[in-house]
């Protein structure tokens, strides 16, 4: 009798800790866009330049390089914090687009603004960005649809997050020279 008491009681435990290890799916339904908005600068903007300026990330060339470019010089990392920039890929060979994190709402959905995002050189704020990643790592992620005020039915590739801060392993370098 103890032994299945045991066994049972085992299974519990194994069944309980496994639900705390998988993270819910996100309410897609409840993505809100308040606030979300679009601006038309006096010129056409592009992602890389508008990222820059926004985020104080001193990188250059194509959004789709951004990530192996910041490697030794700022950090980066799998999780979003504020003033970061978010590197999306999936839109065919070579191509990539950054947007910068301006407020983190909950463990799958941040806030971000970026520029020609439908490639049309204006300027979203605001926008919700959803993790909908099965392992909840920011792998995949949903981007909102402002012009028609909806949550986008695309999914895009996440090669991760940089900065603003210098990478970890470049001053431990300099420290050791």
């Amino acid at each position: 009798m103890f032994r299945v008491a045991r066994a049972g009681l085992l299974a519990v435990v194994t069944i309980g800790l496994t639900a705390c290890a998988t993270a819910a799916a996100p309410d897609l339904t409840a993505v809100s866009g308040d606030g979300a908005s679009i601006e038309t600068p006096e010129q056409p903007l592009q992602c890389v330049p508008y990222a820059r300026a926004r985020s104080g990330v001193d990188l250059y060339g194509d959004a789709a390089n951004w990530w192996d470019l910041a490697e030794g010089h700022y950090a980066r990392s799998s999780a979003p914090s504020i003033g970061s920039v978010l590197v999306l890929t999936g839109y065919g060979p070579g191509r990539g687009h950054l947007a910068v994190v301006i407020a983190i709402d909950s463990p799958r959905q941040i806030r971000v603004d970026h520029a020609n995002w439908l490639s049309d050189g204006r300027i979203y704020r605001d926008d919700p960005v959803v993790d909908i990643s099965t392992d909840n790592d920011w792998s995949q992620v949903r981007v909102w649809d402002a012009r028609d005020n909806v949550l986008g039915s695309h999914t895009y590739i996440v090669r991760g997050f940089i900065g603003p801060d210098p990478d970890p392993a470049r001053d431990r370098l300099a420290s050791r020279e």
